[in-house]
């Protein structure tokens, strides 16, 4: 029987954590960025005057990070699927035994 030492198993812990780690930080990241440059575009757009032009590029980014949220939480919650369908496959052959 082919079984992984637990050092193994420890290090493919920690490059699974890792890897969510970059992807909560890669949105937090953008977060932080929209933020700060939608604020510095309505403070421009305020000491200018004139129409509220500001409010298209949040709009438009909004939408970005909006589905860049969705696809982090997709990648975030469907990183189990394929273990899950290996398991469930094991236990199908196994009854098949």
């Amino acid at each position: 029987m082919n079984r992984t030492k637990p050092i193994d198993e420890e290090r493919l812990l920690e490059r699974r954590a890792r890897r969510r780690v970059d992807i909560k930080m890669g949105f937090l990241v953008h977060l932080l960025v929209f933020v700060l440059v939608n604020l510095g575009l309505f403070a421009v757009n305020a000491y200018a005057g004139g129409p509220r032009w500001a409010v298209f590029p949040l709009l438009g980014w909004g939408l970005g990070l909006a589905i860049h949220g969705i696809v982090t939480l997709l990648s975030l919650q469907g990183e189990g699927l394929p273990q899950r369908m290996v398991a469930s496959e094991v236990a199908r052959l196994r009854e098949k035994r």
